[in-house]
C-alpha cells in the first residue's frame, strides 16, 4: 500500500509529506533546524493569515505556513 502525499507550502516553499502529518512535520520536511526552533520555542508556526497554529495542528492539502519569530508581549512592568 502507498501511502498518500499531499502538498503543503512553508515559507513559500512547496514540501511534499503524508496525509496526516501535522504542521511540526510540514516544517521538520522543509528544515529541520527551523523544526528545532520551533520545538524550543524560538519560532512560532503560523497559517496563511498570520495567525498562530499549534505544531499538532493536522495538515491538508494545500496548507499554507509561515514561521515567525517568537516574541514576548510586553507587561505592564516593562513599560515603567
Amino acid at each position: 500500500m502507498t501511502t498518500r502525499m499531499v502538498r503543503v507550502f512553508v515559507n513559500a516553499a512547496g514540501v511534499e509529506i503524508p496525509a496526516g502529518s501535522t504542521a511540526l512535520d510540514a516544517v521538520r520536511a522543509w528544515s529541520a533546524e527551523a523544526a528545532d526552533e520551533v520545538t524550543s520555542a524560538r519560532r512560532v508556526i503560523t497559517d496563511s493569515r498570520g495567525l498562530p497554529i499549534s505544531a499538532d495542528t493536522p495538515m491538508s492539502a494545500g496548507s499554507i505556513l509561515r514561521l515567525v519569530a517568537k516574541r514576548e508581549r510586553a507587561t505592564p512592568e516593562d513599560e515603567s
